[in-house]
């Protein structure tokens, strides 16, 4: 699955057209490299997402093409968050 599109199910961030923009200003890594929107994620991948004030790492656990908001939740878990960053 596309780091976009992985963000956007994830609900890490909101909209897909934002995670493609976080990626066009790198400010988007998996594992440890620049990510581009079409970058591919599978589980057990480290995604690191630096917002305007902090930042937050996750571990992919599962990527299914769709998911409900509830379960959302469910397709990572959060290795590190800057005690700065809020997630909207």
């Amino acid at each position: 699955m596309r780091i976009d599109k992985f963000l956007k199910n994830s609900r890490i961030i909101k909209r897909r057209t934002l995670a493609k923009d976080a990626c066009d200003q790198e400010r988007v890594s998996v594992n440890g490299k620049v990510a581009k929107a079409g970058t591919d994620v599978e589980v057990g991948d480290e995604i690191l997402v630096r917002f305007g004030n902090g930042e937050i790492r996750v571990r992919v656990l599962a990527v299914p093409e769709h998911v409900r908001k509830e379960d959302a939740v469910s397709m990572y878990e959060t290795i590190g968050i800057d005690e700065s960053t809020t997630i909207e």
